[in-house]
């Protein structure tokens, strides 16, 4: 059997065979992503097993939609997972994206207090609900972040044909979704939550369920795969690797296992979405 003069020369040989394997394992990749995706405790769970199956570990950056989109735009992310269809359509249209893929979906609700002055509980009408809000006065939280869920609302106000803003019982927080939650809570308000978060929210108080089911009221997550020309120093490849992985077998399973209280908080389901959509 052959030996080495030193054992020094011993641990230089194996650090170089190892080296390799030591750096598959260091590899990182940032994915910037939404609150309700974090907040809701998906991403903790299902990323550990991306991580153990691939060596590469993923850093989330948790912020609102258009925060998330910005992050990637400027070159600090390598990956997006969002949920503003319009903002996405935006960012790709401006060359940032090379795919878009929803890997996932679930639903917004309006939630409030259970005296529910404004007559709300069990609309089915989202558009028809925030008219009744106006109506009564009653207070409305919004988080007002430039997040998905913001972006909804401003089109669902839009809709009904109602500029809630100034108004003394419109609250604008400018902060994430347990934020207004919890200002919800505190003021008897109501608020747009997705529904991940609000199954994952623990200080409901006397907040309960009153509108859902509109489709308008969707919430569909993709993921996007930055440009290879706009971006040449992000780490693509790792980064496909995740996205695929959440559009693959395993990262489907993990997101419909993710159950809280019962419920499953995301549904699993994957398309392509085509230019220009």
């Amino acid at each position: 059997m052959r030996t080495y003069g030193n054992s020094a020369s011993v641990v230089v040989l194996l650090a170089w065979l190892l080296l390799p394997f030591a750096t598959a394992r260091a590899e990182s990749i940032v994915l910037a992503s939404t609150t309700s995706l974090d907040n809701s405790g998906l991403l903790g769970r299902i990323l550990p097993a991306f991580t153990a199956k691939t060596g590469i570990e993923v850093r989330v950056v948790a912020q609102g939609t258009g925060q998330a989109l910005a992050t990637a735009a400027r070159g600090d992310a390598d990956l997006v997972l969002v949920h503003d269809p319009e903002a996405e359509a935006a960012f790709m249209a401006a060359g940032h994206g090379k795919t878009r893929v929803e890997i996932a979906w679930n639903d917004f609700l309006f939630v409030g207090p259970q005296s529910d002055r404004t007559a709300i509980g069990g609309m089915t009408d989202a558009v028809a609900a925030l008219r009744l809000v106006s109506e009564a006065g009653a207070i409305f939280v919004s988080r007002g972040d430039n997040s998905g869920t913001d972006a909804l609302e401003k089109r669902l106000w839009r809709a009904a044909g109602i500029v809630p803003a100034g108004q003394p019982w419109y609250r604008d927080i400018g902060g994430g979704m347990g934020a207004a939650l919890n200002m919800a809570a505190a003021l008897d308000g109501v608020t747009l939550t997705d529904r991940g978060t609000w199954l994952s929210f623990a200080n409901r108080r006397g907040l309960v369920e009153l509108v859902h089911g509109d489709a308008r009221l969707i919430n569909r997550y993709r993921v996007i795969e930055l440009d290879s020309v706009r971006h040449a120093g992000a780490k693509l490849g790792p980064a496909h690797v995740l996205a695929a992985w959440l559009a693959g077998a395993e990262g489907q399973a993990a997101i419909g296992a993710f159950v809280l209280g019962g419920e499953v908080l995301f549904h699993p389901g994957v398309r392509e979405i085509p230019p220009g959509e």
